[in-house]
């Protein structure tokens, strides 16, 4: 374990091989690394997905997507869902910053066509009615 455990003994003091581990296997962060990147890769990611749902037929419309998404997944509520907060945040500033993560980080956060799409034209998923 990373401390050292002895019956009777309060204290307890980092395990040296541990820490030797550690320092061995020690990977340097890459890529984007303040607060706001790390909740961007996370929620460009989900968001994608859902549009990829949407895009191939499994949700019938955005708000169907919203209401799964915070009421069963637990994204979270002040932003509407993922489909709404497209919407707020803007398909084209998603869709560059999702081609930098896709340069740093893989394939995996290559938005999808109907994201690119979106982004291009500036269409939104909810219009004002």
């Amino acid at each position: 374990g990373i401390f050292v455990y002895e019956k009777g003994v309060k204290e307890r003091p980092v395990n040296k091989g541990a820490e030797e581990i550690l320092k061995r296997y020690k990977v340097e962060p890459r890529g984007f690394q303040t607060d706001e990147d790390i909740k961007m890769r996370f929620l460009s990611r989900f968001i994608n997905e859902s549009i990829y749902c949407l895009q191939d037929g499994i949700l019938a419309s955005p708000l169907e997507g919203d209401i799964g998404a915070v009421f069963g997944l637990g994204f979270p509520p002040f932003s509407g869902g993922p489909f709404r907060y497209v919407d707020t945040y803007g398909a084209d500033k998603l869709v560059a910053k999702m081609k930098l993560f896709a340069g740093a980080y893989g394939a995996e956060f290559e938005p999808c066509q109907m994201l690119q799409d979106y982004a291009k034209s500036g269409k939104k998923f909810y219009t004002k009615k």
